[in-house]
């Protein structure tokens, strides 16, 4: 080495090189002017011989300075450099006498500007996506890899892979500043790099981790992460997405929804391939995005849901976390594909009219240690007090709401999702476990906020924020709540002291009806009010109803195995009544796959849905009524449009609980859509059974769990039943129905005109005479229709005796005019004796189902 190139140098910024301790790498490595020229270090381990080419054309031989790879040339100056310096590569033979010529990593200028580092130390950076992580770029025309991460507490950080054979040594990042943001970039680095950070901290080993913005990672058990290019696919659903910013939030819950719950993994599986040395080929028993968009977009369409829900698809180490223990918040996983396909999976099921939402999960972060938790050594992103810091039903680490730089990371994700992957919206799971510090605590110690309560205020602030800032810039895209408790507002809007989400699930509901149906139909009566209390808060929030996995798992059985019944067929007919009061409840709808088809056993992210149940009726007859049912919904205004107003429900009858029956309605501003829904939860079927209604109608029968090819007796008719002016629970007019046992019917209710019963007026006195036997021919029919009422229940019903079930049911059904008529005809015939028709349907299906309640 001369002793010109040797006096320049600067010894102690070399040695923190080659000991590999900067984080401002920059200060010393590549071009750098000085007196006595222009100054070109390099280092390079493994490098035998260095020579740089300044713009393409002039070479120089680099000089070693130091044994451990370190490079050194002084370059005559030219006047031109002083204001922009030269372009330059450099050509490396390698010590196994490879030679390749690269441009200096360090010789490209920073791709972030003041104004992003200022966003994101205040936490409002929200497409922060766009830089943060590893991104395919050209920059000065050439192309390569920029790389960026904040780690504020390293005193080092690289990027390593195969590329640079893991050496921490030979792409150290630039510090930004005080941002704590690290950077570089790499030229000729390609999509499907394979890379992870290895940090050095004071006093500490260098350790490896993820990149927290990686947006794709290697398959499991691997976990490094991996480069992708978001730029390569072409959409074609510019319709749906248009469509949805039409809508708005505000609309799409005017629309239909009703929700197909997916885990990829287990709708579909493969038989898992074998290496020649018997292990297993991982991820072989997956099919690809690509493979699943076509065969879910099929199933879903058939049966007519209008969305489905991915169980979470961000990456994560464990098959058995279904995907809820994330470490990857900005990669889908590879277990299907890379993100293109899911792209591609995304605009297929848009092109064929299917939303698509995703599971997301803000509350709880893996405790891996290449992932997130100690990112920088310290507790980086994790909740900094120690009771707080861990979730108390998961071992998962929570995270540090109050820090910018924090919030900005998952509020990024949320949006990433969105903007990147055009999803229709996301479904935030434990929202409860943020909102209060107790959270499953109790007893632990657990802080009080700086008001005294348990209300977690930085994570109510994080919400809001997020909840917030996300519809401005998706006001298509849609926000749901997993949230447990009774904390309020969750769907009112942030300037309304609210959360923002746009729908919430509503769990009181769902453990409520599932507790009421799993009672055997002859207790049913006493658990009436777990059927009816929903509707007392029906409107304090926008609910989703659910069915959802966490119902199908642990011991809990399926939604089948849940329903009473001595056979497969009685269980069915139980879930087939259920879905029906479901499907017309106010609220959006969400099932779990396999629950629409009746499968027994509960669910396991290990195996494929039990298809082959299809083969048999009772399986088959329940897919159909689900198909049935959705495209019944679908169609009706009244089942969707008015979900979140009063004036979209109206209870017909809600006090029947001696006869486990409810009737409703379900209406718009138009009568004519008016949908009336009859259910019975018990056992015994209503004949000729009066129902009151809003106004003189035509009733007609859309659909109903007891429909034959349902696997039911058949006993409605779907044919028009005209409605009579008659008092009847409250209302002017009434139609009298065959009401079967265990069963969901769904009316239509058409408006008609009143029929002119009155007779030509001959003479004053034929008048009175007429009116005197229209009124006896009335108060006959309430009798006639109270003694039908009985005889659908009982041969031999005692009127006097009020304890029998049997009378408890003819008198319960009555407005208090008719059981007051009733009353009085026991007083003079204290026994009626009635006969059941020999052969109706009715009647076999009463006396079976006495049979079996008998058995």
């Amino acid at each position: 080495m001369t002793e010109k190139l040797y006096d320049v140098m600067n010894w102690a910024d070399v040695e923190d090189v080659t000991y590999a301790e900067t984080a401002d790498p920059k200060h010393i490595l590549g071009a750098h002017v000085v007196p006595e020229g222009l100054l070109i270090q390099a280092f390079v381990p493994t490098a035998k011989d260095i020579e740089v080419k300044i713009q393409g054309d002039r070479v120089y031989q680099m000089e070693l300075a130091d044994e451990e790879g370190f490079y050194a040339v002084l370059v005559p100056m030219k006047k031109k450099w002083e204001k922009e310096l030269p372009k330059y590569s450099y050509i490396i033979t390698y010590d196994n006498d490879t030679t390749t010529e690269s441009e200096d990593p360090y010789s490209f200028a920073s791709i972030y500007t003041e104004e992003d580092i200022k966003k994101y130390q205040a936490g409002i950076w929200y497409n922060i996506y766009d830089k943060m992580g590893a991104h395919p770029i050209t920059i000065d025309g050439v192309k390569g890899v920029v790389f960026s991460v904040w780690a504020p507490n390293a005193e080092r950080v690289s990027v390593v892979g195969d590329f640079n054979m893991w050496d921490g040594r030979r792409n150290m990042m630039q510090r930004l500043g005080n941002s704590g943001v690290f950077e570089t970039f790499i030229p000729k680095l390609t999509p499907g790099t394979v890379y992870k950070y290895e940090i050095k901290c004071r006093h500490k080993e260098p350790f490896l981790k993820t990149d927290p913005y990686a947006n794709a990672m290697e398959m499991r058990p691997n976990n490094a992460s991996v480069v992708a290019d978001l730029e390569k696919f072409t959409w074609t659903d510019k319709a749906w997405e248009d469509r949805k910013l039409e809508l708005k939030t505000s609309g799409i819950k005017e629309q239909p929804m009703s929700v197909y719950e997916v885990h990829l993994g287990s709708f579909a599986r493969k038989q898992i391939m074998i290496n020649e040395d018997g292990t297993e080929v991982p991820g072989s028993e997956f099919y690809n995005y690509r493979e699943l968009a076509k065969k879910l977009a099929a199933y879903v369409k058939k049966q007519g849901y209008t969305h489905v829900e991915l169980m979470p698809i961000m990456e994560h180490p464990l098959d058995a976390s279904w995907g809820y223990q994330v470490s990857g918040y900005y990669a889908p996983t590879s277990r299907y594909g890379t993100p293109e396909d899911f792209m591609f999976f995304v605009n297929h099921l848009h092109n064929e009219g299917i939303g698509v939402i995703l599971d997301w999960v803000p509350a709880h972060f893996l405790r891996d240690t290449w992932g997130l938790a100690q990112f920088d050594g310290t507790g980086l992103y994790e909740n900094p007090d120690p009771v707080l810091a861990s979730h108390p039903h998961w071992g998962t680490l929570t995270f540090n709401y109050r820090k910018n730089e924090v919030s900005n990371f998952l509020i990024g994700s949320a949006m990433y999702w969105a903007d990147k992957y055009h999803v229709d919206g996301l479904r935030m799971d434990a929202v409860a476990s943020m909102l209060y510090l107790d959270y499953g605590r109790q007893g632990q110690g657990a802080p009080r906020n700086i008001y005294g309560g348990n209300e977690n205020l930085d994570s109510v602030e994080f919400l809001k924020h997020l909840n917030s800032q996300f519809h401005k810039r998706f006001p298509g895209t849609l926000l749901i709540a997993e949230e447990s408790t009774a904390w309020p507002n969750i769907t009112s809007s942030v300037k309304d002291e609210g959360l923002g989400f746009d729908l919430k699930w509503n769990m009181g509901w769902m453990n409520d009806f599932l507790g009421y149906m799993e009672t055997d139909p002859f207790f049913r009566k006493g658990s009436y009010n777990q059927l009816t209390f929903s509707m007392l808060y029906n409107y304090s929030e926008d609910f989703m109803l659910v069915f959802s996995h966490d119902e199908v798992v642990h011991g809990k059985r399926s939604l089948l195995g849940k329903m009473p019944g001595q056979t497969f067929e009685e269980k069915a007919r139980n879930l087939r009544t259920a879905y029906g009061y479901f499907w017309t409840h106010p609220g959006k709808k969400l099932l779990f796959m396999g629950q629409d088809f009746g499968q027994y056993d509960e669910w396991s992210e290990n195996q494929e849905l039990e298809w082959n149940l299809l083969e048999y009726p009772v399986h088959k007859e329940t897919q159909d009524f689900v198909k049935d049912l959705n495209a019944i919904y679908k169609a009706q205004p009244a089942l969707w449009q008015l979900d979140y107003y009063p004036d979209g429900f109206e209870w017909i009858n809600c006090s029947y609980s001696d006869l486990s029956m409810v009737m409703f309605i379900r209406k718009t501003d138009k009568p004519g859509e008016t949908i009336l829904v009859v259910t019975n939860f018990d056992n015994v079927a209503h004949p000729k059974f009066r129902v009151g209604v809003p106004f003189m109608c035509n009733a007609k029968a859309l659909i109903s769990t007891d429909d034959e090819k349902y696997g039911g007796f058949g006993m409605v008719k779907h044919t028009q039943i005209k409605a009579k002016r008659i008092l009847w629970d409250d209302r002017d007019f009434a139609v009298d129905l065959d009401i079967p046992s265990m069963s969901t019917t769904v009316y239509q209710l058409t408006p008609c005109a009143e029929a002119d019963e009155k007779a030509p007026a001959k003479k004053a006195a034929a008048k009175k005479s007429t009116s005197k036997k229209s009124s006896k021919k009335e108060d006959t029919e309430e009798k006639l229709a109270a003694k039908k009422t009985a005889a659908a229940d009982v041969e031999v019903v005692n009127l006097s005796d009020a304890k029998k079930p049997a009378a408890k049911r003819t008198t319960a059904g009555k407005s208090k005019s008719t059981t007051k008529t009733t009353a009085g005809k026991a007083k003079t015939d204290s026994k009626l004796t009635v006969k059941k028709p020999a052969a109706s349907k009715a009647s076999k299906q009463a006396s079976g189902a006495a049979r079996r309640r008998k058995g």
